[in-house]
């Protein structure tokens, strides 16, 4: 016998309490048990266990080295289990909830049901914060800071919100050059679906008053609304950089006050640890980490 063999015969001959008892797990004679244990307590130069007609103990020696052998062996079953992860396909139904997002996060979705055929995916879209344990989701793609610490999580990736204007309506109503400026434009304005509150722009702190004196030209839910309505001129939005940056980079919208409204958003996968890790929820969170941020950017 190896070195391994010789550990877990230790160890199976502790769990089991006799020679004759491990031989039966381990499917040998308690002969061949016996002869393992005197070979390893040789090899070791130290006595394992105190032996009698009717029973069998660890010496003070051999409860050391039971538990740097169940370490070991707990080690060992994990680094087999990794492997056997690894090259199992991944197959199964995931339930995923995400954000009402722009056609790139769409894409990604897309390439991930591309790239992993055995997987059946179900994508649930809503700017709702969702109880992903009471309505069954296998992970949540969740926008902002995180609120509950049991559940386990990984970011994906940031973006930034921006204020945006269309050429057309910067020629009527002008361009703003301070955040003070805004006071006078007509804005469209997010309302979150959780709170119910419409969410304020990014103008620091020293600004809430002008957050609370801006005049709402149009407020929705849906940031789908709000870009179609800067696009056409209504007024300013303040738009996720994935719903506004092909625009700006097309020149059908203008960024606005950008050195003076930075700021960052982070989106992560959030999924319930009780659950444990299965391979293709493991496969999903890797994949939305490497392909997700140059959407979100």
């Amino acid at each position: 016998m190896n070195k391994f063999d010789g550990i877990s015969v230790f160890v199976q001959v502790n769990d089991s309490g006799s020679y004759s008892a491990a031989g039966r797990v381990l499917g040998v004679s308690a002969s061949a048990i016996g002869k393992a244990i005197v070979r390893l307590e040789e090899r070791l130069g130290v006595r394992l266990f105190h032996r009698n007609n009717r029973s069998i103990g660890l010496t003070p020696e051999g409860a050391v080295f039971l538990a740097h052998c169940q370490n070991i062996l707990a080690e060992l079953a994990v680094a087999e289990s990794d492997l056997s992860t690894a090259q199992e396909q991944p197959s199964g139904k995931l339930r995923v909830s995400a954000p009402v997002a722009s056609e790139g996060w769409t894409c990604v979705f897309l390439q991930f049901m591309a790239k992993f055929p055995q997987i059946e995916l179900e994508v649930s879209y809503t700017n709702r914060l969702v109880d992903l344990v009471e309505e069954g989701f296998d992970v949540v793609l969740r926008i902002g800071p995180l609120q509950d610490s049991r559940l386990l999580t990984r970011r994906l990736g940031t973006f930034s919100l921006r204020l945006v204007a269309s050429p057309g309506y910067l020629e009527q109503r002008g361009t703003p050059e301070t955040i003070g400026d805004l006071l006078s434009h007509d804005c469209l304005r997010n309302r979150n679906v959780s709170s119910h509150r419409i969410d304020n722009w990014p103008l620091g702190p020293e600004h809430a008053h002008v957050n609370a004196g801006l005049a709402n030209r149009l407020v929705a839910d849906h940031y789908a609304v709000l870009l179609s309505a800067t696009l056409n001129g209504f007024g300013i939005g303040c738009l996720p950089s994935f719903w506004a940056d092909e625009h700006i980079a097309s020149g059908a919208l203008r960024h606005l006050l950008a050195d003076q409204t930075a700021n960052q958003r982070a989106v992560s996968a959030v999924w319930p640890g009780a659950r444990g890790f299965p391979v293709r929820l493991a496969a999903f969170v890797d994949f939305m980490a490497r392909n997700l941020p140059p959407i979100l950017r």
